[in-house]
């Protein structure tokens, strides 16, 4: 059983994260070769994992045998409501495991590999190696199962005074023999394996507040209780470990303040170390020669750091000299010979179990891995889901991607960084819950404390570090790529999929400001500000710029602009916000009073460009997708009437079709919707509605919210709104929202 603090761990935590690790066994011990310095482990010594048997992952060792781990391993139940725990005896040599009866009680005996099961009506000793059984007696009414040791079940009868005795029930003998030694008033009486001559027996005396527990060695041969320690309150629920040499146990005080107590059995002579602090019942502690040994059960899922984690090794010849054997313990047993072996692991060694072996005349102790299970000590990446081409046109831009760690118990960075712009997503986590570190990525970039801005198209690399909360090995760091991609849109000019708006001053300076749909502000987001860079001056040479779609046929939105003397030119931009050097087109676009780019009127998906006459005539510029020659030859496709708006917007396709419509604002403040047929002419225009004059200007701005469809930006001397697009012609747009572009829109000329 792993106990946590309540305070410092967080509840039901798995033991240890499942990993691709077929079950299998362990040699009891191997060569050992030293393991790589990790900078925190001493006295550890290990066979290289390929050297070693397979031991099952996720799984505790409960007991040792002689050629084999009584082992128990967490699954989830059958109603999957909750988690069961199967036992096995898993070989030493590699052979088959063997499923233990999973009602009774199980326990090692420390002899051979004879194992001790109880169940409500019998206890039996069983040989797992010839699967033979050994000795069964019946329990139940007056007869008590109390454990079994070597090659003996012990049980405990009332007398006729009310005390419990206790009988020994060999393989060799068929009567039962009463242990002598055993105070008459003993109760609640336990027997485990101890060493190879005697049993550890733990047992109360007294009642109320004259009760105390003891602990006892049982001397096999002689059935006798040989030696008896009174034990403190504070070690009620303390851990016990008896080698031929000492008996140590764990007190805790009120304050969880923990204390190992090691007693030289031959002086009785007790030594007494203050160790820390730790939850009741947590403290593992072993002997090993002229060394006892202690660590947590519970450091690999705790959230802090703690010196305790470490299974620590402290001379009992003299006191002070410590060493550090394993980074964390989750479970010990003592095997047949003797030997502490320890479910737990190193940073250099990994996960598995360790036999900590006594080292040459009174030297430390040494961990020698004998069984590997194949996982990391330190955290580890087990799993990452990043597609190697991110779509951001898909799911509204919500791309989840995800990393699974091989614990929960750690905090977490994760860092999308654009190859060629450097600039970087980034978000942290803590305790991913089932250490799954998913971040559901809105295709937002938020680094360098500059505003939010939309990721841009085109190679990344993820990155994510992460660092063990209970301090247990190094940081973790591990890294790939991914493209992102998306289709081009028309007011788009650094790549980002985010329109930009061109906004020229007084001067001639013309500036792009990108935009950013935040989904964060108010209940639904908004449109707001991102990044703002000067493209150039000497634009006020031209008295037209309009955003023309990707006229030039690469994958970015291109301008054109005529001047003064009618001529108009092409700038073909680059994708970094910037524009190639400009191509005329043509000369006497000065008959012209509008332009409109950006709609696929034809049906052949590209962004073709309006214009209408002084006369009220709709001229038609098909896209050719050529930069020397972007237009066809014009066509009249509006004979009159035309010269009543004072805005036409090309808006993309906002009435649902599959071709692209423009608006238009008359006069009188009247917006009307002139929804596209794909063959360059519209069906009959629809009111929209009115009051549409308090606007400076319409911009087409494209799919500002990125649901898919475009959308209309509108600015005026009250502020900046968006009208997202709903895709219904009779209703193409919603309500006005409020954007937080800024205000300095409003002081420049022209806005495209």
């Amino acid at each position: 059983m792993i106990h946590a603090r309540p305070v410092r761990r967080r509840a039901a935590a798995a033991v240890v994260t499942v990993l691709a690790v077929t079950a299998g066994a362990s040699a009891v011990a191997a060569p050992a070769t030293a393991v790589p310095a990790n900078g925190s482990t001493t006295g550890v010594a290990a066979a290289s994992t390929a050297a070693v048997a397979a031991f099952p992952a996720r799984s505790t060792i409960f007991g040792v045998t002689a050629t084999g781990f009584l082992t128990s391993t967490e699954v989830p139940s059958m109603d999957e409501a909750g988690t069961t725990h199967i036992r096995q005896w898993v070989r030493a040599d590699g052979g088959p495991a063997t499923d233990l009866n999973y009602m009774a009680k199980i326990a090692s005996t420390g002899s051979g590999d004879i194992v001790a099961f109880a169940a409500s009506s019998r206890a039996w000793l069983k040989d797992l190696a010839t699967d033979k059984d050994l000795r069964s007696v019946t329990v139940g009414g007056d007869t008590a199962y109390a454990g079994a040791a070597g090659k003996a079940l012990f049980t405990t009868t009332l007398n006729v005074e009310g005390n419990r005795l206790l009988h020994m029930h060999t393989t060799t003998s068929g009567a039962a023999r009463m242990t002598t030694g055993l105070p008459g008033d003993a109760t609640n009486v336990v027997v485990t394996a101890g060493t190879a001559e005697h049993a550890l027996l733990t047992y109360s005396t007294g009642a109320g507040e004259t009760a105390k527990r003891h602990v006892a060695l049982l001397d096999l041969a002689a059935n006798a209780v040989t030696e008896a320690y009174a034990l403190p309150a504070t070690a009620a629920k303390g851990d016990i470990a008896v080698s031929a040499t000492h008996l140590a146990w764990v007190e805790y005080d009120a304050d969880d303040r923990v204390t190992v107590v090691a007693v030289d059995r031959a002086t009785k002579a007790p030594q007494r170390f203050a160790v820390g602090t730790a939850w009741r019942n947590d403290v593992e502690v072993g002997l090993a020669g002229g060394w006892v040994t202690y660590g947590t059960r519970s450091g690999l899922t705790d959230i802090e750091p703690d010196a305790l984690h470490a299974l620590t090794a402290r001379s009992l010849a003299d006191g002070t000299t410590t060493r550090r054997l394993l980074d964390h313990t989750l479970t010990s047993a003592v095997a047949p010979d003797g030997a502490q072996v320890v479910r737990g692991g190193t940073v250099g060694g990994g996960e598995g179990l360790y036999r900590i072996a006594p080292g040459p005349e009174g030297a430390a102790p040494v961990a020698e891995l004998v069984a590997s299970s194949g996982e990391s000590t330190g955290l580890g990446l087990l799993a990452s889901k990043v597609p190697a081409v991110v779509d951001l046109d898909a799911d509204g831009g919500r791309v989840p991607l995800e990393w699974t760690l091989s614990r929960y118990n750690a905090t977490a960075t994760v860092t999308l960084r654009h190859v060629r712009t450097g600039r970087t997503s980034v978000a942290g986590f803590m305790q991913p819950e089932n250490a799954v570190v998913r971040y559901d990525w809105l295709g937002d970039l938020n680094s360098g404390g500059a505003p939010a801005e939309s990721a841009y198209n085109g190679d990344y690399t993820w990155e994510i570090s992460a660092k063990p909360l209970n301090g247990i090995g190094p940081e973790l760091k591990r890294s790939g790529t991914f493209t992102v991609t998306r289709k081009a849109a028309g007011h788009d000019y650094n790549d980002n999929g985010s329109p930009d708006l061109l906004l020229r001053d007084s001067a001639g300076t013309l500036v792009r400001a990108d935009s950013y749909y935040n989904p964060w502000i108010n209940e639904n987001g908004q449109l707001s500000a991102a990044e703002q860079k000067t493209v150039g001056s000497g634009w006020n040479m031209h008295n037209r710029i309009e955003a023309a779609g990707n006229l030039a046929g690469d994958a970015h939105g291109d301008l054109v602009a005529r001047d003064t003397t009618g001529v108009l030119w092409l700038y073909q931009g680059k994708g970094d916000g910037t524009f190639a050097t400009r191509v005329r087109v043509g000369g006497g676009w000065q008959t012209y009073r509008h332009l409109a780019g950006g709609s696929d009127l034809t049906g052949d998906g590209r962004p073709d460009l309006v214009a209408t006459d002084t006369t009220g005539a709709l001229w038609l510029y098909r896209a050719t997708g050529s930069v020397s020659d972007p237009f066809a030859a014009r066509k009249k496709i509006g004979l009159s009437g035309w010269q009543q708006f004072n805005s036409i917007e090309a808006t993309g396709n906002i009435a649902g079709t599959v071709a692209g419509d423009l608006v238009a604002r008359d006069t009188a403040g009247v917006l009307w919707l002139y929804q596209g047929r794909g063959d360059g002419t519209f069906a009959a225009r629809v009111r929209i509605g009115s009051g549409w004059n308090t606007y400076q200007h319409l911009v087409g701005i494209g799919d500002a919210d990125r649901d898919g469809r475009p959308d209309l930006f509108a600015y005026g001397p009250d502020g900046t709104y968006l009208y997202k697009g709903t895709g219904s012609a009779t209703r193409p747009f919603g309500t006005k929202e409020a954007t937080s572009l800024p205000d300095a829109i409003l002081k420049h000329t022209a806005v495209v």
